[in-house]
């Protein structure tokens, strides 16, 4: 068999496993089964001296790789924020495995540069964002995240880039402001940008679980009279924990009188803005500094795809363009999106997201997102009608929040049996959900966002979390 033979007929045998997998992944356990250490027994501890065959290899694809995924693309996979991979878009992905572009300069693939900039210009329009908005991908929220602190303490003018920070006394203290429901990885770009954990201010929630915005204002103002230098609020529109949004029109009225930049994290909810009726999300938002979506969240692309859109691409260019002299290019008018962010090396990303924007069309994404949200409320429905159940939180979008209340029974021990409600939901294997704390307190979750979940499945949700409650009271 010739080398292009023999390729064809592996790469049949893979899209025969993908097709099959699709169709059947309910016959699965979501959660994996594996104990920790499980494969690192099955495996050699040293490579190979000789070459193994493909038949070899996929043999133990099936039998030691599969048994150990916990499978994120599982139609019944309700934890954290429920994610899928359409089919085309991995058909996208091989393709850009194929080409193998490394999109760092605008030379070294121009179809890769400006797809991403017809796409993400594709994906503002869709969202509503006005065109002072440029939008640049990255892998993940963490990193757009971490990437809006870098050009916001860029924009404080304080020569960091050149003189950094270390043993500088002229330095004031930088202060980043978010809430106890902002997403962590905030914190942690704050950690690694220097300004340190003590520095990140936790702003008061109200009952909803939203910034308060008099309270944000409170802090700006304290800390600006001690002499520390605000560098950067952060809101949410869509929490990890509730999906619940802050009030980001109050905030961007604070923060802009304090000339303070805004960030907006969107990462889950922001492709919510693209049904009409939700749209005003993100209208609040217009003004903020930068803003971050996460298309493998909610639009159907594999992880990992977030994009950061800036206000000011400039600044970003400046915050982190260290061009080596093999690395200058000549062209002008370009982007260069390693001029953009931390990393030099950029995979083809946007091929996957055009190709699902195409497959889809608007219409499509819309009917998806809008049939998500109405299982979550109609879940959210069975929960409230049930005696011994509440709801938890506001679930305006595809999460709820929710837990088992029985009575005559005191905090900890609704705490100790709700815990238990997931861990046995969980062993169970059919359906995977999570749990957050509320106000010190367990609370379940259940996230719809696959593209292929049904009305059966989150029916068999339900049925699988009530039948664990009563066994377990």
């Amino acid at each position: 068999m010739s080398v292009d033979a023999e390729f064809r007929d592996r790469f049949a045998r893979v899209a025969a496993w993908i097709e099959d997998y699709l169709r059947e992944t309910r016959r699965y356990p979501v959660l994996s089964r594996s104990q920790p250490g499980d494969l690192i027994a099955a495996l050699p501890a040293a490579p190979p001296d000789e070459g193994e065959s493909f038949d070899a290899i996929f043999r133990d694809f099936e039998r030691l790789i599969v048994p150990g995924i916990t499978h994120w693309n599982h139609p019944r996979f309700f934890a954290y924020f429920s994610i899928s991979a359409a089919p085309v878009t991995i058909l996208a992905e091989a393709l850009a495995a194929a080409l193998d572009v490394n999109a760092m300069l605008w030379r070294t693939s121009p179809a890769a540069t400006e797809l991403e900039d017809v796409t993400l210009g594709w994906l503002r329009q869709m969202l509503g964002l006005p065109p002072a908005f440029h939008g640049i991908i990255y892998d993940t929220a963490s990193i757009s995240g971490y990437t809006a602190l870098a050009a916001a303490r860029e924009s404080l003018g304080l020569d960091i880039r050149e003189r950094g920070m270390a043993g500088r006394s002229d330095l004031p203290v930088l202060r980043v402001y978010i809430t106890d429901q902002t997403h962590s990885h905030i914190e942690k770009g704050a950690i690694a940008l220097g300004v340190g954990r003590e520095n990140v201010v936790k702003v008061p929630i109200d009952d909803d679980f939203r910034m308060r915005p008099e309270a944000l204002a409170q802090a700006l103002d304290d800390d600006i009279a001690h002499g520390r230098r605000p560098m950067a609020a952060v809101a949410t529109v869509g929490t990890t924990s509730t999906t619940s949004s802050d009030p980001v029109a109050a905030i961007r009225e604070i923060t802009r009188a304090r000339n303070v930049w805004l960030h907006v994290d969107a990462a889950y909810a922001g492709p919510a803005a693209i049904l009409p009726e939700f749209r005003s999300l993100l209208d609040p938002a217009h003004g903020a500094e930068s803003l971050v979506v996460n298309p493998h969240k909610w639009l159907f692309v594999p992880i990992d795809l977030s994009v950061l859109f800036v206000r000011d691409p400039e600044l970003l260019r400046r915050t982190f363009s260290l061009a080596a002299v093999y690395l200058v290019a000549p062209e002008t008018g370009v982007h260069n999106y390693m001029d953009y962010g931390l990393q030099l090396g950029r995979r083809f990303r946007a091929l996957k997201l055009w190709f699902a924007i195409r497959s889809y069309g608007v219409h499509g994404l819309q009917e998806h997102l809008r049939g998500h949200i109405a299982l979550a409320q109609e879940f959210a429905g069975w929960v409230a009608a049930e005696a011994e159940w509440e709801i938890a939180a506001p679930h305006p979008l595809s999460v709820v929040c929710y837990r088992a209340v029985p009575a005559g029974r005191d905090d900890a021990a609704v705490d100790a049996l709700n815990a238990a409600i997931m861990e046995d939901v969980n062993a169970d294997g059919r359906i995977f959900i999570s749990s957050t704390k509320l106000r010190g307190r367990t609370v379940l979750r259940l996230a719809i966002g696959n593209e292929r979940t049904t009305r059966e499945d989150v029916v068999l949700a339900w049925e699988i979390i009530r039948e664990a409650a009563l066994r377990l009271r």
